[in-house]
């Protein structure tokens, strides 16, 4: 969504991690995505950092201006630590035969019940506009969400399934959320256009 948003032109290559392509592994050794080869020849493989790479270059809409730089990196680590490893466990609740999907759905809640609170002010989390701080956070209350889809709607967060409801719905989401056929090595990428 950064990438799009902010203009920049890629070459997308959808990758199936059951059989990572050797070009991708020979780039990034620990062969997961997303991995981001720049014409300098530098390598970003994590989110965050493609985030801020490309709204570096253009942020039309302000999203690393549109939040308190503080409550960020402290929501976006909460986020990418407690709670995805809290998702990671409901996901696959069988792998982790310690406690109960029910402990580990009741764990992941959390930070959703915080980010409805903040949402319960602002339409996004800092303002009527999303900022770095949601897109960043958004993929993983997506995932959240669908685990259990008809469970998620009857909780109380209103305010954050309308938030998630507004990017699921939203043109930036639905035009990179196009599905591709798995690259392999010689194939031709297909280009990502940035909105």
């Amino acid at each position: 969504m950064a990438i799009a948003i902010s203009g920049q032109q890629v070459e997308l290559r959808e990758v199936d991690l059951k059989q990572k392509p050797e070009e991708m592994i020979g780039l990034s050794p620990k062969a997961t995505v997303p991995v981001l080869h720049l014409s300098n020849n530098e390598v970003l493989e994590e989110s965050l950092d493609i985030m801020h790479w490309a709204l570096g270059i253009h942020d039309p809409e302000n999203w690393l201006l549109n939040a308190d730089q503080q409550l960020s990196k402290e929501l976006v680590a909460t986020n990418d630590q407690d709670f995805k490893q809290h998702l990671d466990h409901y996901k696959y609740a069988d792998r982790f035969p310690e406690h109960s999907l029910t402990y580990y759905r009741e764990k992941a809640s959390e930070f959703p019940d915080r980010l409805n609170s903040l949402l319960a002010k602002k339409r996004f989390v800092f303002s009527d506009k999303p900022s770095f701080t949601d897109v960043a956070i958004f993929p993983f209350i997506r995932q959240f969400a669908f685990v259990d889809k008809g469970w998620f709607d009857n909780q109380q967060w209103s305010h954050l399934q309308h938030w998630l409801d507004d990017f699921l719905n939203s043109e930036l989401f639905q035009s990179v959320m196009k599905k591709y056929q798995p690259w392999k090595n010689g194939d031709k990428p297909v280009y990502l256009l940035g909105q």
